[in-house]
């Protein structure tokens, strides 16, 4: 069977978060594909203890997708601090005998080396255009846990579980597989906390993850790790403002220095992204949106607001006002070039993650968080027909239906973005709605 296709039977999107499905992605040639391991978010340890402990099917799954897509190179993106994990790839890659094909590229320790235009500059010097994508420089970006998944699916495995990594200020901060619909609170619990009272979790990275409303959810294909701090902390406190209220701030405090701008990582990529213009026009209330469609520019990387701005106030929140704005309106920002390079400051306002960590209170979690062999057995999961970009799956199961791990329980519709769903345990089928299919154990 074409690998595409069986990418596509396994229902394998990306899994650093995007949720964007992967047979789409392959569907297009291009010079490079690269492979983003660079571990983005603080606190998170995913991909480098998958690279370790699978490397082998990792780089294998990595040559399937580059020679679906004809890449002339692959190239492995990885911090230069995980020298360990490194060498490890390159001697498997030696072994494998791909060393004409696969190398491996040492990122340095920066926020957000991980973001997929910056990993793109980092690895090959191109800039990929405003508003553009990595295929329109050449390039196909997947991640390491992807590109375990295609691995996996050239053997005829479906995507039914996850990777997660639970940190911050808990008795016990570890890496996990879980089966996909595994409830949340399950995987918190591993922690060593039982009760969640007086903490608030983030759900992803410190960075760009939400705080959640509450713990009642279900692990998708694209969550990747929580954070759990106490509901005082300042992270919490700086995640949980209203809209509203970083508004006002923004409008009696921003003094227009530009720090947001000058370390803006899309910025200094040679973009017009400037989010000090951003929270300028919120504060005069400029009429005319159109004039600042250079909103939809922001990767919301959260770096202007967590680290940047010296006064603690809300630049991304003010990007986020007129990107809701624009889409109201229907406005869309038109580039201002065909070609981009990175300013010529840009090695200078760089920003270390050892830094950022020690901004955002977080030094004393940055510790190691062990990929263990715990099994999570859940009585019930619940697997969302949407935790991907496009159309919902389309359940074709029904309850009292007896399904076994691997199995297809929701298609993609016809001619429609989106990725197939499995049962991720062997059970009965407890219910189904057009949002959720539940399968509780046998």
């Amino acid at each position: 069977m074409e690998l595409i296709q069986q990418i596509r039977d396994a229902g394998i999107i990306g899994a650093g978060g995007a949720g964007f499905p992967t047979h789409a992605k392959l569907a297009s040639q291009a010079e490079f594909i690269l492979m983003n391991g660079a571990e983005c978010e603080p606190l998170l340890r995913v991909d480098q203890q998958l690279m370790d402990v699978y490397a082998d099917e990792i780089i294998q799954g990595f040559v399937l997708a580059g020679r679906a897509i004809a890449a002339k190179q692959a190239i492995i993106g990885i911090k230069k601090k995980h020298g360990a994990v490194i060498r490890k790839l390159r001697e498997r890659i030696q072994a494998l005998n791909l060393s004409d094909y696969v190398t491996v590229g040492e990122l340095p320790d920066i926020y957000p080396a991980g973001d997929e235009q910056v990993l793109v500059y980092e690895l090959t010097g191109r800039v990929v255009p405003e508003t553009g994508i990595p295929i329109m420089v050449g390039c196909v970006v997947v991640n390491s846990e992807t590109a375990l998944n295609i691995y996996k699916a050239s053997k005829g495995q479906a995507v039914t579980e996850k990777f997660i990594t639970v940190a911050g200020d808990v008795p016990r901060r570890l890496t996990v597989k879980v089966p996909v619909g595994t409830p949340i609170i399950d995987v918190l619990k591993l922690s060593g906390i039982e009760a969640f009272s007086n903490y608030a979790v983030i759900d992803g990275g410190p960075m760009m993850g939400p705080v959640m409303a509450n713990l009642n959810g279900y692990v998708t294909k694209k969550n990747k790790g929580f954070v759990i701090l106490p509901k005082d902390h300042f992270l919490i406190r700086k995640k949980s403002v209203s809209p509203e209220q970083a508004k006002r701030v923004n409008k009696a405090t921003c003094e227009q220095c530009r720090m947001c701008t000058d370390l803006c990582p899309r910025f200094l990529l040679g973009h017009n992204m400037q989010p000090h213009k951003m929270m300028m026009a919120q504060n005069y209330q400029f009429g005319d949106v159109e004039n600042q469609s250079l909103a939809q520019l922001c990767c919301q990387c959260n770096l202007c607001e967590l680290f940047s701005c010296p006064a603690g106030l809300h630049p991304k929140m003010a990007n986020l006002y007129f990107k809701g704005l624009l889409a109201e309106k229907g406005v869309r920002y038109q580039p201002q070039k065909s070609t981009y390079e990175a300013r010529a400051v840009r090695k200078y306002r760089l920003v270390p993650s050892k830094r950022l960590i020690a901004r955002l209170g977080l030094s004393a979690f940055d510790v190691a968080a062990p990929l263990c062999d715990e099994t999570v057995v859940p009585q019930t999961v619940r697997i969302y027909t949407r935790q991907h970009v496009g159309a919902p799956a389309m359940p074709c199961v029904s309850v009292g239906e007896h399904v076994v791990k691997g199995q297809v329980i929701g298609q993609i519709p016809a001619d429609a973005l989106g990725a197939a769903i499995h049962s991720s345990i062997d059970g009965t089928v407890s219910d189904v709605t057009q949002d959720y299919i539940e399968v509780r154990s046998v």
